[in-house]
C-alpha cells in the first residue's frame, strides 16, 4: 500500500492559472499563488519535476508572496516539444524570459529560486537584459553549472576508476528505460540517488509520484543537454545577491558544485549545507529553503526600491551557514 502524501505536499489550488508562449512558440504551464499585491517570487523546478514540487515551498511563501510557478518545457502541463533542437539551455533561458514578461509587470523585479536545472535556468538565463530587468534576487537550490557527470555520487565508492565512473554515470544519466509505475523498488531506488537516508516514506512517495510522471523521451531529451551543460558564463553574470543551499548528502549535484558557485558569484549571499539532505531539498526541507527564499527577498528590499515596499521578517534558518562576503 503506498504511503499517504504529506499534508503540505498536496499540491494547493492557484489562484491563477495562465499560458505564456516562450520564443519559439511552445506554450508553458503557468501558476500563480498567494497575494496578488505581494512581493513576487518565481519558481523553476527541475529535470524530472513540475509546479508539484514547489508545493511546500509555496505553501510555505502563499501568504504573504505572490508565487509563480511554471512547468518547465516537457514538464507537468506545459507542452511537449515536438523535437530534441528544442531541448537546450538556451530554451530553458528563453522560457524564463517569457515567464518573467508574462507574470512580473514592467518596473518590478521578482525574486528567482531555481531548483537544479531550474537553477541552470537562472544562470543561463542571467545575462539577458529582460531578464536582469526583472530579477531583484536568485536562490540557487541544489545544482550545478558544469561538469554534472564528473561529479555525480551515484555509483558507489568501490567504482574508483574515472573512465568507468564516467562512463556508467553518462549510461545512467541518458537510459531511456522506462520507470514504470510507483513501487517498492522504485522507491528504494529513487530514495537512494535523490534524498538524504533520512527521508520519511511519504516523502519519498511525494517524491517518486512526480518524477514518475514524467514522460520517459522528455527525460531523456533533458538528460542529453544536462550531460554536456555548462552555464558558467552565465553563473558569473547573475550579477543580484544570491544565495545557495545545498544538502550534505546531495548525490546528483554534490556540495562541491555549490562551493564552486559561492566562489564564481559576482554577489554571493551565503551558502546554507542542510545536513543528511539530498538532491530534492525542497521537499525533503521545505521550511529552510522558504526562509532562505525570505531572506533574500528582505535583502533585496533593503537594497532599493526596485521591488516592492513591502515584504516580511525574516525566519532564521536553523541549519549551520556558510556566508561568503
Amino acid at each position: 500500500m503506498s504511503p499517504a502524501l504529506p499534508a503540505d505536499c498536496v499540491p494547493p489550488t492557484p489562484v491563477q492559472e495562465l499560458d505564456v508562449r516562450s520564443a519559439d512558440g511552445i506554450r508553458l504551464h503557468v501558476e500563480v499563488h498567494g497575494q496578488p499585491a505581494a512581493p513576487t517570487v518565481v519558481l523553476a523546478h527541475g529535470w524530472t519535476c513540475s509546479t508539484a514540487f514547489w508545493a511546500p515551498v509555496i505553501r510555505r511563501l502563499a501568504d504573504r508572496y505572490r508565487v509563480v510557478a511554471y512547468d518547465q518545457r516537457g514538464h507537468g502541463r506545459s507542452e511537449v516539444p515536438p523535437s530534441r533542437v528544442r531541448y537546450s539551455t538556451r530554451a530553458l533561458a528563453d522560457d524564463l524570459a517569457a515567464v518573467l514578461a508574462g507574470t512580473v509587470p514592467a518596473g518590478e523585479r521578482a525574486v528567482l529560486a531555481g531548483h537544479s536545472m531550474g537553477g541552470m535556468t537562472i544562470m543561463a538565463a542571467a545575462g539577458r537584459p529582460e531578464v536582469a530587468a526583472r530579477t531583484a534576487a536568485a536562490v540557487l537550490v541544489s545544482t550545478g553549472p558544469s561538469d554534472l557527470i564528473a561529479e555525480l555520487r551515484v555509483l558507489p565508492d568501490t567504482v574508483r576508476a574515472r573512465r568507468l565512473r564516467r562512463f556508467l554515470n553518462r549510461r545512467l544519466l541518458l537510459s531511456r528505460l522506462p520507470l514504470g509505475p510507483v513501487g517498492p523498488v522504485s522507491r528504494a531506488c529513487l530514495k537512494y540517488a535523490t534524498m538524504g537516508p533520512g527521508s520519511p516514506a511519504d516523502r519519498v512517495e511525494a517524491t517518486a509520484r512526480i518524477v514518475h510522471a514524467c514522460p520517459t523521451a522528455v527525460r531523456a531529451a533533458w538528460a542529453g543537454v544536462l550531460d554536456g551543460v555548462d552555464v558558467r558564463a552565465g553563473l558569473a553574470g547573475l550579477a543580484v545577491p544570491t544565495a545557495v543551499v545545498v544538502g550534505t548528502d546531495d548525490r546528483l549535484t554534490p556540495p562541491v558544485h555549490a562551493h564552486r558557485m559561492v566562489a564564481a558569484l559576482p554577489d554571493p549571499q551565503g551558502l546554507l549545507l542542510l545536513p543528511g539532505v539530498g538532491h530534492m531539498a525542497p521537499l525533503e526541507r521545505p521550511a529552510e529553503v522558504a526562509a532562505e527564499i525570505d531572506r533574500m527577498a528582505a535583502h533585496a528590499a533593503a537594497a532599493g526600491p526596485a521591488t516592492r515596499p513591502t515584504v516580511p521578517s525574516v525566519r532564521p534558518a536553523t541549519p549551520q551557514r556558510s556566508v561568503t562576503a
